[in-house]
């Protein structure tokens, strides 16, 4: 079994407090995730896709759970696989279509591509595709909205290969001693590219790190979205109440490679057959089943409606104008 069985989950119980609408809410965005990502990877192989992708699949339940709790005027920053991140924050399918094929009408007018989604009129700072770069961004929204009595939180995404970053450290300790409203989410998906996290760090529990700085650490079965929308819960209570940051560290595990060309051939076959059976969506799909929350019907709805909007959302960007050269001087700061 996959190490994240042994932590923090739901438990198969009907946690208070939870809608049935919030339930299909995270059942759709986790499916809209994985339906961008399917077309995105297979309009890529086509050549219709320009560009390269680091795809989210398998994570859905991190961004999902994490983002159902953000208001619109909070921010996230995201990292190179910023899919996931930008959809459940609620940028449109459409302009992260758009902007993954080069057009003006993606959300970065087509100068970010897929590492560097963002929009910040939507609570998403374009995407930092350097290790660890979102994560002292993220702080520096923090200290903003305290600053301007803002009863907002930002929310920084990363890897577990940006924890043995400087700035990590660096970011969580400013945090921490200014009791800034910030939540740090590693997505520990155990390996960076192909480095297993055993042959980087000692410990076996990255949310443990965060003691030495004073706040919380909670590790999560990052596959389990309803023990991730708790958790997460709970977090920007804490946040919003002006009690600081938290660090979840949600264990998960990506479906594919690293980026376009990476086969996994360093992954233990064991270990990927044991975490590939314990697919996010699946998992909540039965959970909503065996507590009668949800039926087959209303899986078959959302899986269609979410397929025409992404058949829309190609649609659109491949109408959509390609940037004039001059636009590369618009925007820049001089």
């Amino acid at each position: 079994m996959p190490e994240a069985d042994k932590i923090y989950t739901a438990g198969g119980t009907i946690p208070g407090g939870i809608s049935p609408d919030t339930y299909l809410a995270l059942y759709r965005k986790m499916v809209e995730i994985r339906q961008f990502e399917d077309t995105v990877y297979f309009m890529f192989l086509e050549g219709r896709m320009p560009g390269t992708v680091h795809l989210y699949q398998g994570q859905e339940a991190v961004a999902a759970g994490i983002c159902a709790h953000l208001q619109k005027e909070d921010m996230i920053c995201s990292t190179h696989r910023a899919d996931g991140h930008a959809i459940a924050k609620g940028l449109s399918l459409r302009s992260c279509m758009a902007e993954l094929f080069g057009r003006t009408t993606g959300c970065c007018r087509g100068k970010g591509g897929a590492m560097h989604l963002g929009d910040i009129s939507a609570g998403m700072l374009p995407a930092i595709a350097i290790v660890g770069g979102g994560i002292p961004i993220a702080t520096g929204c923090a200290l903003a909205f305290k600053q301007q009595k803002r009863n907002n939180v930002a929310v920084s995404f990363f890897g577990d290969g940006a924890v043995n970053e400087g700035v990590f450290h660096e970011s969580v300790n400013i945090g921490a001693v200014w009791n800034l409203p910030v939540i740090y989410v590693c997505e520990n998906n155990l390996y960076g590219a192909s480095t297993h996290i055993t042959k980087v760090m000692k410990i076996t529990d990255i949310a443990e790190r965060v003691k030495s700085y004073g706040i919380p650490g909670i590790s999560v079965d990052g596959n389990d979205v309803i023990a991730v929308y708790q958790a997460a819960g709970d977090a920007f209570v804490r946040a919003r109440n002006g009690n600081g940051p938290t660090l979840l560290e949600c264990r998960t595990y990506r479906r594919g490679g690293h980026s376009r060309g990476d086969s996994n051939m360093y992954r233990d076959k064991q270990e990927e057959k044991a975490w590939l059976t314990r697919d996010p969506i699946i998992l909540l799909q039965n959970f909503l089943k065996e507590k009668g929350i949800a039926a087959d019907d209303n899986f078959v709805r959302i899986d269609g409606e979410v397929k025409q909007a992404i058949k829309d959302a190609v649609s659109f960007a491949e109408q959509s104008p390609f940037p004039e050269p001059d636009d590369a001087l618009r925007d820049v700061w001089t």
